[in-house]
């Protein structure tokens, strides 16, 4: 048996691994409760051997390191951690902390005060606003120097670039960024099929999601915010945090709705009671409450230690893991043609939901964890939000329990199921007509993102496969009248619409059609890379007589997205799909300028451009190119620092936002003629 002192080196090492894992690469091994639990340990230790404790302890520490790709920022108030607690019992000690370390002014006459805020698995966050204006953006990094990522914190939809009241000077509030259920788990099926690493938890994705380099990719991930905290509050006129939270409000800022102003000890902990369960209705993931004194006063007067304040606590749930039985195991097709094995479970209530599936990722996974037909598992939510099954209880067995073996045919089409040398995924062989993964490449073909079809949606192409409508996306330009009034809730407006919608993506850039077909690894980056504004290709006849060695040397690709481009462009079946999306009309080469006139004419040289609202002459990725093309930047949101809006109809807040902050805006005629100087 170890001492406590072999237990407590061997702790320094082990939390200190996790946290760099946790906070530095996004990349988590063990989840938020068994690294609570291990840091409660080392505290236990570090309090019963004092003498033993390091002064560079992971429990003194915040954050993590400031990586060193963004450029570092002091924050002028350090941004701590919270102190955890796991039980009322821990709750109630923290109060009377409170007591012991407030006196007199403790409750001033009347019952202390809390407010009750649901803690958000996010990345903490603080901001700068001067008179008014989104100035600067930075991540908590190691509580004294952050990250800054003020470009890729422009990019969320619900941050505004200018407050909506006038605040002279200098305002900085904190907050967290987030990712909500939705978009987690829509990121994690991708990157499953793209056999990327999957995001542990939100926290992480979202912290893996705000730090990029690349902004668009940012943009890409549907980030949200909520902030909660006005640094130098009492400078600002605000003396107690619920009247932070409504001041954040009044400024137009986004805020959480799940908060609450606390009486009494008991009305808290009947809060902490309350959300236990209705935690799971919300659209994005919580692990606790944070309790902090409302009376800003007294937080100077408590002060904090060297990683927390004296004046809040977070309150954490115990994780939610259930037993229940595995009835079978299905296999799910994607788009990639990778057979995912699916657990079905005796139903089981779980994170505020029924859950009768689990993904078991794939064959590797599943003979790790040794999981047969007739076990009792025990699951859980990956960030309270996808089902897995953590692990068998093999002492449960009886023997009847059969083990899985994945199948050699694809379940959908019957072609053969073969899995690659150095791959984990097991994939149908059909890659141009099996219908599963027809359905998912059709839905992603016409994404806004690819060719962006409006009105084909996920019903609309299960309808056109399921009936044999569409059996390669070459039919898409082949539909009729005639053959979508037939499907159900399609009629002859919504017909037309569509048709018309497939008729002008036919002028989709050549970048939006080479990431809509699917190349396993190619997405908007890599499709920009090959045949963008500054891509390297013109047409897709050069792009599909390139080399796997031209290819990998293109910066932005490289060998693994080489090959695979390479690997889809040698299939026949491959050549046949693109040899008939040209035939129907399908633009096949890059609108770009000729070189010299580029050169020469840089229209939109150093300007920020958005578009608001449909085009009617050319559609808007065309638009957005040729801005590129002519030397100018587009983004998504209408900030101080745009410099052009074009209007086209139907246009919406863009265009009132921009007019509010007196940003020119231009019509769509006027934008054309701008293209023509």
């Amino acid at each position: 048996m170890k001492t406590g002192e072999e237990r407590l080196a061997e702790l320094y090492e082990e939390v200190a691994r996790h946290a760099r894992l946790y906070y530095e690469e996004d990349s988590p091994v063990v989840s938020d409760a068994e690294y609570d639990a291990l840091t409660r340990e080392l505290l236990e230790l570090e309090r019963a051997y004092p003498e033993l404790a390091r002064p560079d302890s992971p429990t003194k520490r915040v954050g993590g390191a400031v990586l060193d790709k963004f450029r570092k920022v002091e924050h002028e108030e350090p941004m701590l951690s919270l102190d955890n607690v796991f039980g009322e019992g821990e709750l109630r000690a923290f109060v009377t902390r409170l007591e012991q370390g407030a006196g007199e002014d403790f409750c001033a006459g009347a019952a202390p005060a809390f407010v009750c805020e649901m803690k958000i698995d996010g990345l903490a966050v603080s901001l700068v606003y001067e008179d008014g204006v989104f100035a600067r953006g930075a991540t908590r990094g190691d509580g004294r120097i952050g990250e800054d990522v003020t470009e890729n914190l422009r990019t969320i939809r619900t941050l505004p670039p200018r407050l909506k009241q006038d605040v002279p000077g200098r305002l900085e509030v904190r907050g967290e960024v987030l990712i909500t259920r939705e978009q987690f788990a829509e990121l994690n099926r991708v990157r499953e099929e793209n056999e990327e690493p999957l995001f542990a938890n939100p926290r992480n994705a979202a912290a893996g999601s705000l730090r990029q380099l690349d902004s668009r990719v940012t943009a890409s991930r549907g980030l949200s915010v909520f902030l909660y905290y006005i640094v130098d509050a009492e400078k600002h006129g605000v003396t107690r945090q619920s009247g932070a939270l409504r001041r954040l409000e009044e400024l137009g800022l986004p805020t959480q709705k799940a908060w609450k102003l606390c009486r009494s000890f008991e009305e808290a902990a009947a809060f902490i009671e309350t959300w236990r369960e209705e935690r799971f209705s919300l659209n994005y993931a919580t692990d606790g409450v944070v309790l902090k004194l409302d009376d800003i006063a007294l937080w100077n007067r408590l002060g904090s230690t060297s990683h927390a304040p004296r004046w809040a606590v977070a309150f954490k749930y115990p994780p939610e893991e259930v037993f229940t039985r595995v009835l079978g195991i299905d296999i799910s097709v994607g788009r990639t043609g990778a057979l995912t094995p699916v657990a079905n479970l005796e139903p089981v209530r779980l994170g505020g939901t029924t859950v009768q599936r689990a993904g078991l990722h794939n064959e590797d996974e599943l003979r790790r964890k040794d999981i047969r037909i007739g076990d009792r598992v025990r699951v859980r939510k990956a960030g309270e939000i996808i089902p897995e099954v953590v692990d068998v209880d093999t002492g449960a067995r009886t023997g009847a329990e059969v083990p899985f073996v994945m199948p050699e045919t694809c379940p959908v089409c019957g072609s053969p199921a073969v899995r690659l040398p150095g791959e984990a995924a097991v994939r149908c062989s059909n890659r141009a007509s099996c219908p599963a993964q027809l359905k998912e490449g059709l839905r992603y073909f016409a994404s806004r993102g690819g060719m962006d079809i409006r009105g084909l949606g996920d019903k609309l192409a299960e309808q056109l496969v399921e009936k044999g409508v569409v059996r390669s996306l070459a039919d898409i330009y082949a539909l009729t009248k005639e053959n979508l009034m037939g499907l159900e809730r399609m009629g002859e407006k919504s017909a037309q619409n569509l048709l018309g919608s497939i008729e002008k993506s036919k002028k989709r850039p050549l970048s939006a059609l080479i990431a809509a077909l699917g190349i396993r690894f190619v997405g908007d980056r890599a499709a920009d890379a090959l045949a963008g504004p500054d891509g390297h290709f013109d047409s897709m006849e050069a792009l599909r007589n390139a080399s796997e060695e031209e290819l990998a040397g293109i910066d932005g690709i490289g060998p693994v997205i080489a090959s695979s481009a390479a690997a889809f462009f040698r299939d026949p079946a491959n050549g046949e799909l693109l040899t008939r999306l040209a035939a129907s009309g399908v633009s096949m080469t890059a609108v770009r300028p000729p070189r010299e006139d580029a050169e020469k004419k840089k229209t939109f040289a150093g300007m920020t451009v958005v578009f608001t609202g449909e085009l009617s002459s050319v559609t808007r990725a065309e638009a957005e190119e040729k801005v590129r093309a002519l030397g100018g930047r587009v983004a998504g949101s209408v900030s101080a620092k745009t410099s052009l809006v074009v209007a086209g109809e139907s246009a919406g807040s863009k265009l009132k936002k921009a007019h509010t902050l007196g940003v020119r805006v231009v019509s769509e005629t006027e934008f054309l003629e701008m293209l023509e100087q």
